[in-house]
């Protein structure tokens, strides 16, 4: 009787099976990894018909799903191990994308005018990388993060202005809501008319465009301290500077860093945009705007992943400044 007991209580256990184990998983893993090769091989085979084709790479597709779905249900226990699934996960959904991608294209004939392959835009990537680090150097380097600073570092010099006038504060932030809202298309040919066609125009643009979101967000995060913990400061004789700089301005980190997040993508918007209106002949939005009218997709979409991987790089540095800033926040508690 012990003996059925014991089998019931691990079969009630679905964590206890014997089928759940880690060589399992592996061998699911490899498994599905030579079912991947058979398909990709079978789709490059010349005279296959669309219908199969079709099957082929809903079926690649459904395998490469079911295993990132069973790799990010994992719960492992270790951080390395935590850190690692939060790391697979993506990289598979990614590489899932650029697989599926690159059969599509080579199998239905897609021509590279249309949607050139992802090996076509990584040959495009290693041969021009001369040029592409000059368009970044020109962008990101001399228009977006030039202009990123000088709009932060305003915003921020503004914001401690207004906290000290209510009329200021009440005056700008309406203000602040309007000029956010204002297309780029319309305000980047004025400010590259007034400052020229070098990447001071493209500063001037990415400065009008992340200095509203940053002053916004101060503000309110100024005014995020709670009024009992203001009395506190004043009981203890703390002046206005002391209060500003030992509570209020901690208590807005979190407000500031939601406004520098979102200037970020600001940034290199703003300074690609504004060199459709007029540039030197290099930088990001030039190239792309140049390389459309000649057809060479490979290149544009070369820019593009330049573009975004220094977005999503600065959108992290940022980010991992922010969990070290606002380590006591609850919101960077609960990330662990």
């Amino acid at each position: 009787m012990k003996f059925f007991a014991s089998g019931g209580s691990i079969f009630a256990n679905k964590k206890e099976l014997p089928f759940s184990s880690p060589t399992r998983e592996t061998w699911i893993v490899v498994g599905g990894g030579i079912c991947l090769g058979v398909a990709g091989i079978l789709l490059t085979l010349p005279g296959l018909g669309t219908a199969v084709s079709i099957v082929l790479l809903v079926g690649v597709w459904a395998t490469l799903w079911w295993q990132n779905a069973r790799l990010a249900n994992w719960q492992p226990k270790a951080r390395w191990q935590v850190a690692l699934r939060d790391v697979s996960v993506p990289f598979v959904f990614g590489v899932t994308l650029l697989l599926l991608w690159e059969l599509a294209v080579l199998k239905f004939e897609i021509s590279p005018v249309i949607l050139p392959p992802p090996s076509a835009i990584a040959t495009r990537l290693f041969a021009a990388h001369n040029m592409l680090w000059q368009d970044f150097v020109q962008t990101f380097i001399k228009g977006a993060l030039t202009g990123y600073t000088m709009g932060v570092a305003a915003a921020f010099a503004v914001a401690l202005v207004a906290d000290r006038s209510d009329f200021l504060r009440r005056g700008l932030l309406p203000v602040g809501n309007f000029m956010a809202a204002l297309p780029i298309i319309g305000t980047a040919p004025i400010l590259v008319m007034w400052f020229g066609f070098d990447w001071h125009s493209k500063a001037a643009v990415v400065v009008v465009m992340v200095f509203f979101p940053v002053l916004v967000n101060t503000v309110e995060g100024l005014r995020a301290s709670a009024p009992m913990q203001r009395d506190l400061m004043q009981t203890y004789g703390a002046g206005y500077g002391q209060t500003l700089w030992k509570l209020r301005v901690p208590a807005a980190m979190p407000f500031v860093f939601t406004g520098l997040k979102i200037a970020t993508t600001l940034a290199l918007i703003g300074a690609i945009v504004a060199e459709f209106f007029g540039s030197p002949i290099k930088g990001m939005g030039f190239r792309i705007s140049t390389e459309v009218g000649r057809l060479a997709l490979d290149m544009v979409w070369a820019e593009i992943v330049v573009a975004a991987l220094a977005g999503s790089a600065f959108y992290g540095a940022i980010a991992l400044l922010e969990r070290v800033v606002t380590f006591w926040h609850p919101s960077q508690r609960a990330r662990g």
